[in-house]
């Protein structure tokens, strides 16, 4: 493999790579390039900017979830016929759960063999670059960084005393410098950065990123970074031993500015399986279409709850189903909807209430990372085989719950109340914890399996339209 490909990286999180990516993305495929856009880990949102700026679907590379090997063939498949593969790093360089580094970005770095530009947040710093710089290089003199790009500088005097400290005292290069500006300010909340379908004029905003980036951040330069990328031996993967889990299958997602947090590769995983994904839009949408099985992912059900508990008819047609057998599997905004309320700023609004809980938004995280748990006896279908690796990342807890049949036995992370997640009730499985389809987690043809299992034991299906 031969495509040229660079990883976005910086000292510590909230550098700006992630307006930086997307500036880059924009820009090279406004010069016609053809960009294929990844995320290194478990992330949602950054990956929406991306592939809004790339006008393509951007792909997490995470060490939890994936052997290297499946990070290497999804990084081929992904970038081939591709100009550039642009990796935006996640925290800093060196950053990872591992303290010996084996899961950081510098790590997966080597695994791409891509060479890494970093973005330094160079506000309120000039000489005290260079020790930094220099620490980077020595700290992993393996690695190949290839040059530094100045954010969020403070003028043209401000430049010129960062672009010396790294002329005298490293052999870096700086291959642009990015002024301060609210033009590039993306606003973050209680998740992260707001989604792209929350930014009113993204348009806009991302042509202006285009236009700053290009004109402050050497492209030419950049590309040949790319370049420099080593050749890489893609392992091949195995013979599919077992046949397709879900031919003639329709499962309803939501998706809609609620509920938009889904892996690309895990929906199309649900074709490769011979299903057919059907949107469903629960803020406008008055009734279910016919379908055999729901997936409910996360979002941000909270900020929306009002749109949402105004569509009464969609909230009983969603309980009347459930309570009727539909299969349906819900994450964390997918479970907060499924409660009776959601609870929020002092606000609370009714929802779907197929469980008898309620949903409130806390000040601070209540799950934040990776999780590893394993099925109870409970479980309706199980994600992988022994202990399961995914992540969760919510501000809600659940109050007034009662005794209830859990799914999954939360051996790392907080699920619902620490030692267990996802509620089960009829055929539904709800939980506070994302799954990444992967060869140790197929949950999708997994969940596949339980739907079609369903659909010959309850045929009809009680839970049809129009059903007694």
């Amino acid at each position: 493999m031969s495509v040229p490909r660079l990883m976005i990286s910086a000292a510590h999180k909230s550098s700006g790579k992630s307006v930086v990516s997307s500036g880059l993305a924009a820009a090279l495929s406004l010069r016609g390039q053809t960009v294929s856009v990844f995320k290194k880990g478990p992330d949602y949102i950054d990956p929406m900017w991306l592939s809004r700026a790339a006008g393509r679907a951007a792909y997490n590379l995470d060490f939890n979830t994936m052997s290297r090997a499946e990070i290497l063939r999804l990084f081929a498949r992904k970038s081939a016929g591709s100009d550039l593969g642009l990796i935006e790093a996640n925290k800093g360089l060196f950053d990872g759960l591992d303290p010996g580094g084996q899961d950081c970005n510098a790590a997966l770095a080597h695994l791409l063999g891509a060479p890494v530009v970093l973005v330094i947040d160079a506000r309120g710093m000039t000489r005290g670059i260079a020790p930094l710089l220099q620490g980077y290089v020595h700290f992993d003199p393996d690695l190949q960084i290839a040059g530094v790009i100045l954010n969020r500088t403070g003028g043209t005097r401000h430049e010129r005393k960062l672009r010396q400290a790294i002329e005298d005292y490293t052999d870096l290069d700086v291959l642009g410098a990015i002024r301060e500006t609210p033009e590039l300010d993306i606003s973050e909340r209680h998740l992260g950065l707001t989604t792209p379908a929350e930014c009113p004029g993204v348009e806009a905003f991302l042509e202006s990123a285009a236009r700053i980036v290009a004109s402050s951040v050497d492209l030419n330069r950049i590309c040949a970074c790319a370049g420099e990328a080593r050749e890489l031996s893609v392992p091949e993967s195995g013979p599919k031993t077992h046949s397709r889990a879900g031919p003639g299958l329709r499962i309803g997602i939501a998706r809609d500015a609620a509920f938009g947090f889904y892996y690309p590769d895990d929906l199309e995983a649900f074709e490769a399986e011979g299903a057919t994904l059907v949107a469903i839009d629960m803020l406008r949408d008055a009734q279910l279409p016919d379908v055999d099985g729901l997936f409910l992912g996360g979002g941000f059900p909270e900020t929306q709850m009002s749109g949402l508990s105004a569509n009464v008819s969609m909230r009983n047609a969603v309980r009347s189903a459930l309570e009727r057998g539909l299969p349906a599997y819900a994450e964390c905004g997918g479970l907060m909807y499924l409660c009776r309320s959601i609870n929020w700023q002092g606000e609370s609004r009714p929802m779907v209430g197929f469980f008898d809980v309620d949903a409130v938004m806390q000040a601070r995280p209540q799950g934040r990372g990776y999780v590893r748990f394993s099925a109870t006896r409970n479980a309706l279908w199980s994600a992988g085989e022994g202990e399961t690796k995914a992540h969760e990342f919510h501000y809600a807890s659940l109050e007034n719950l009662g005794p209830a049949p859990f799914a999954r036995h939360v051996l790392r992370g907080r699920g619902i109340d620490g030692a267990h997640d996802g509620l089960v009730k009829a055929n539904t499985t709800a939980g506070f914890i994302h799954l990444r389809n992967a060869s140790a987690a197929p949950w999708v043809s997994r969940f596949l399996g339980f739907v079609e299992a369903c659909r010959q034991t309850q045929n009809p299906a009680p839970w049809a339209r129009g059903s007694a």
